[in-house]
């Protein structure tokens, strides 16, 4: 059989990078929405969505890739992903509103031959609840990772698919499209489909969590947890790519979301989810690790102090600032002057009236008290300590993710701080 045309609904981040990299896989693409703007924006190669490699592929794929807020033109593809961004809220709770509306507009669209799959988050019992008599309707987990978006989709570990029989062979255009990737398919009822993603990220959470928990006694007990991880890692039951890197809690949307579903399910049924509040709450604590660092080693002494912050972004190589870190810092620093920059955020964004963004890192550091690098972006590892320390006023540097080479920056006379180690003192006073 000939390649299938794919469809996939809704433009936001999951929708717009896996369209295009269904197009880098050879197949003729259909990306629809029908917010008219944004499509034009997307004509002018306008994305609104930044990943490594995306604006290269969508101009490579020109020819296969078709841009339309038009639903009649849905009626060209043989499958159709539905595959809006999820929003949720500040506790986690998804809105399915949107994507039920654009759900809705598929359906009537699409003809009765194609495969509709849900491809957004959504949670257990959200597409059997959607079923039609006389249409495939199928659910595929998506693992794609901010910042990683476009690898992810294009070399998947696998495909997990939620059917209502798992055991009747797939649609046979689904199935080709699956088949171009080369990785094994784990068909599934709905419902295990649907909780096998909220499993997923059970797993990342508890591993991210221990490595918190641990990293921070680190800090107390002069133990450094990066001597620790490889010991981890060559543990067989652990893994080589176990999430072990401490960080500033969890954030971007997603694994808070699922933390909440667990928690809204256990409510409803009458089971045990305390591992998981726990989670939740050590996830808080973790968050406000920069501001109880900069208080005890600068603010309490020196209020007027002013502090550089580098990094907006939730993550690095992406826009996104969902339950970003470093805005929760910002905060809860009420009155403190502070200068910003990230590579893709405006400083803007923090909506703190102490704040002034800067052009540059080091013109945001220039003549500040403090440093906080609070997302690790790839530009800031290759700023040198010694530039650094030229332009700070002060010696402190909270850098919890380890972007800088620290014997470097002991040796340019600056305190480094990090998570998981004890603090680096300066070589020379």
């Amino acid at each position: 059989m000939s390649n299938p045309v794919l469809g996939f609904a809704g433009m936001t981040h999951l929708g717009l990078v896996s369209g295009v990299c269904a197009a880098e896989k050879g197949f003729r693409t259909v990306c629809f929405d029908p917010a008219a703007s944004r499509i034009a924006a997307l004509a002018r190669r306008e994305l609104g969505v930044a990943e490594p490699q995306l604006d290269d592929l969508v101009l490579k794929n020109a020819s296969r890739l078709s841009f339309t807020s038009k639903p009649a033109d849905l009626a060209a593809c043989d499958v159709i992903y539905v595959a809006p961004d999820v929003p949720t809220d500040d506790q986690g709770g998804s809105d399915l509103g949107p994507i039920n509306a654009l759900l809705d507009i598929v359906v009537r669209s699409a003809r009765a031959d194609a495969a509709i799959v849900v491809l957004s988050q959504v949670p257990p019992g959200f597409t059997r609840d959607r079923q039609l008599p006389g249409r495939t309707l199928i659910y595929q987990v998506e693992t794609l990772i901010f910042g990683r978006a476009v690898e992810r989709a294009l070399y998947p570990e696998r495909y997990i698919v939620g059917c209502a029989d798992p055991a009747q062979p797939l649609h046979a255009s689904y199935a080709a499209f699956l088949a171009a990737h080369g990785c094994p398919v784990l068909p599934m009822r709905y419902e295990s489909a649907e909780l096998a993603k909220i499993s997923i990220n059970m797993c990342l959470v508890a591993s991210v969590s221990t490595a918190n928990t641990l990293a921070e006694l680190c800090e107390k007990i002069g133990a450094d947890w990066s001597e620790i991880v490889p010991a981890l890692k060559l543990d067989k039951r652990i893994g080589q790519h176990a999430y072990l890197a401490p960080g500033l809690g969890i954030a971007g949307g997603n694994l808070e979301r699922d933390l909440a579903t667990v928690c809204s399910f256990a409510d409803c049924y009458g089971t045990d989810a305390n591992v998981v509040r726990a989670w939740i709450a050590n996830s808080r604590h973790c968050r406000n690790w920069a501001v109880r660092t900069i208080r005890s080693v600068l603010l309490d002494s020196e209020p007027g102090a002013t502090v550089a912050v580098w990094g907006l972004a939730y993550k690095e190589n992406t826009h996104s600032v969902k339950n970003s870190p470093s805005l929760a810092t910002i905060a809860q620093l009420a009155g403190t002057r502070l200068r910003l920059h990230d590579p893709l955020v405006p400083s803007s964004v923090a909506a703190y009236p102490n704040a002034e963004g800067a052009s540059d890192p080091l013109a945001a550091a220039s003549g500040a008290d403090a440093l906080m690098i609070l997302t690790p972006w790839p530009q800031y590892r290759s700023i040198p300590p010694s530039q650094i320390a030229k332009v700070l006023r002060g010696r402190i540097v909270l850098d919890p993710y380890g972007v800088l080479d620290h014997k470097a920056a002991a040796a340019a006379g600056l305190d480094v701080f990090t998570l998981g180690k004890p603090p680096l003192r300066a070589e020379h006073r």
